[in-house]
C-alpha cells in the first residue's frame, strides 16, 4: 500500500517550476551574502569562527577565499535553475551549503539548516527532466511526470517544521505577549512602521498569528475550500516576515513550497500551459524501491525525533540552550549577557582578564556571552592561545544572562575552569547553573 502511494506517477509540473524558483533563491541568496556584507562580517572579518562541535577543521576555508566560495554557490545556483548538469551541481551546492552552515553559529538561523535539508532532498528529485538543459540534451530522460513521493517529501518535511514551531511557542512569555515586545522592541526605529510595531493591539496579532498560522497553515493547504484562502493569508504573512525580520529568502522559499499544495494540473496550466498535462497515475517500481523506502522513513523518523531531544536535558531549553539548535525553535526567546573571562596560570597563579575585543566581533561577543557551547569553545580557544606562548592556564567564566528582558541571573559557575571540561553533546553540562524562574 505504500510503495503503490509512494511510485504512482504524477504531473511533474510542481517540481519543475519548484527547481526552478529554488535554483534563483540559492543564486540570491549565495551573492547577496557577499553584497550585503554577511560574508564579510562573519566569515572573513573574525579571526576564528565558532564551527558546530567537531568540525573545527572548516576553518581552512575562512578569509578571504569565502569570497570565491560563495561566489561558486551562487554559479551552482544558477545552473540548478536552468537545469545544467543538475545531479552534479546540486549535489556540489548542498555540500558547499553544508560547510558554510557548519562553519560558524554566530549567525545560526534555522531557517539555514532548512536550506540545507532541502538541498539534500533536491540532490535524489528528477527535478531536471523538463524544462532543463539537460532534458534539451539528452531525450531519455525527459518526462513530464514524477513519483507521488517527490510532491509529499516536501510538504511532509514542511508540516514537520510549522508544527514545530508552533508548539513551541506554547509557553508563558510567548502567551503573554513578553517575548513579542521584546523583540518589536528592538524594531521601533524602522521607518514608518517602527511606531505601529509598538502597538499593543499589533503585538496581539503576531501573537496569537504566530501560534495559528504555524499550526494550521499546512492542513488548511491542503484542505480544497481553505487552500485559496490561506496561500492569500500565507503571502501577508511571509511579506510580514521579511520586511520586518530580514530573513532572506525564507520567506519566498516558504511560498514555492506552496506549489506542492495545488493540483499539479493547475500549476501546469499558470506556467506550462503548452505542455501535455501527465495523467496516466501509473504505479512504476524503481528496482531500490525498497531502499527508497527505507530512506523516506528514515529521514522523517530522524525529522521527527530530533527536535523532541531537548526534553531529554536537564533545565530548561530557553536557558540552557541544549536542544535548541535543528529544532525549529524560531524566533522564540530575546537573551541579554554580560560576561568576563579571566584566564589564570596554573604556576604563578597570576590572572588577567580578557579584553574581548582584542579576539571577538561584537557578533561573536553577544554568542560568546549566551551560549553555553559557544563559551565552552572560546574558553577553549583561550587556553590553546596562552599554551602558544607557554603558558598553562585555566579559564573562568563570569557570566550572566537575562532571558525575555527578566533580570540577569548568573549563568555558568564561575569555580569551574570551563577549558578543562569535556564536552558532552548528549547529556547535560553541569556548569551551566540552575534557572531561577520568576
Amino acid at each position: 500500500m505504500l510503495n503503490n502511494w509512494l511510485f504512482k506517477h504524477i504531473d511533474n509540473a510542481q517540481l519543475v517550476i519548484f527547481r526552478i524558483c529554488f535554483g534563483l533563491l540559492c543564486f540570491l541568496e549565495s551573492f547577496g551574502a557577499i553584497l550585503t556584507g554577511w560574508v564579510t562580517r562573519g566569515l572573513v572579518a573574525p579571526k576564528f569562527t565558532f564551527t558546530f562541535i567537531g568540525f573545527e577543521w572548516l576553518q581552512v576555508f575562512q578569509g578571504q577565499g569565502m569570497y570565491v566560495y560563495y561566489s561558486i554557490m551562487a554559479v551552482f545556483g544558477l545552473l540548478i535553475m536552468v537545469g545544467y548538469k543538475y545531479r552534479i551541481s546540486m549535489i556540489s551546492f548542498t555540500l558547499l551549503w553544508a560547510g558554510s552552515y557548519l562553519m560558524q553559529k554566530s549567525s545560526y538561523n534555522n531557517h539555514y539548516y532548512l536550506l540545507m535539508l532541502i538541498s539534500a532532498i533536491m540532490v535524489f528529485m528528477p527535478a531536471h527532466h523538463d524544462i532543463s538543459v539537460d532534458a534539451k540534451h539528452n531525450a531519455s530522460i525527459k518526462t513530464n511526470a514524477m513519483p507521488n513521493w517527490c510532491k509529499w517529501v516536501f510538504i511532509i518535511q514542511l508540516f514537520i517544521v510549522y508544527t514545530y514551531a508552533s508548539v513551541a511557542k506554547l509557553y508563558p512569555d510567548w502567551l503573554d505577549g513578553t517575548v513579542i515586545e521584546v523583540l518589536m522592541k528592538g524594531k521601533r526605529n524602522y521607518y514608518l512602521v517602527g511606531d505601529v510595531l509598538q502597538q499593543k493591539w499589533l503585538q496581539n496579532i503576531l501573537l496569537w498569528g504566530g501560534v495559528f498560522f504555524d499550526g494550521l497553515i499546512v492542513p488548511l493547504l491542503l484542505f480544497k475550500p481553505t487552500r485559496k484562502w490561506a496561500f492569500i493569508i500565507s503571502i501577508g504573512f511571509h511579506l510580514f516576515n521579511s520586511i520586518v525580520f530580514q530573513i532572506g529568502i525564507f520567506p519566498y522559499l516558504a511560498l514555492a513550497f506552496y506549489l506542492f499544495f495545488f493540483p499539479p494540473k493547475t500549476i501546469r496550466n499558470i506556467f506550462l500551459k503548452t505542455r501535455v498535462f501527465y495523467s496516466d497515475a501509473e504505479v512504476k517500481y524503481p528496482s531500490f524501491k525498497k531502499g527508497y523506502t527505507a530512506l523516506f522513513l528514515l529521514f522523517f523518523s530522524i525529522q521527527i525525533v530530533l527536535p523532541l531531544r531537548h526534553h531529554t536535558f536537564k533545565d530548561d531549553v530557553l536557558w540552557t540552550e541544549e536542544g535548541h539548535r535543528l529544532s525549529w525553535r524560531m524566533m522564540l526567546r530575546a537573551k541579554y549577557g554580560k560576561i568576563t573571562y579571566i584566564v589564570q596560570d596554573k604556576e604563578t597563579q597570576e590572572k588577567q582578564t580578557i579584553a574581548l575585543d582584542d579576539y571577538l566581533t561584537k557578533k561573536q561577543q553577544r554568542s560568546a556571552s549566551t551560549k553555553p557551547d559557544v563559551i565552552w569553545q572560546f574558553a577553549r580557544y583561550l587556553k590553546e592561545d596562552f599554551k602558544a606562548r607557554g603558558q598553562d592556564v585555566a579559564v573562568y567564566v563570569n557570566s550572566k544572562v537575562s532571558v525575555n528582558g527578566k533580570r540577569l541571573q548568573q549563568f555558568i559557575d564561575p569555580n569551574i575552569d570551563i577549558a578543562s571540561q569535556p564536552w558532552k553533546p548528549l547529556s547535560h553540562s553541569e556548569w551551566i547553573l540552575p534557572s531561577k524562574r520568576e
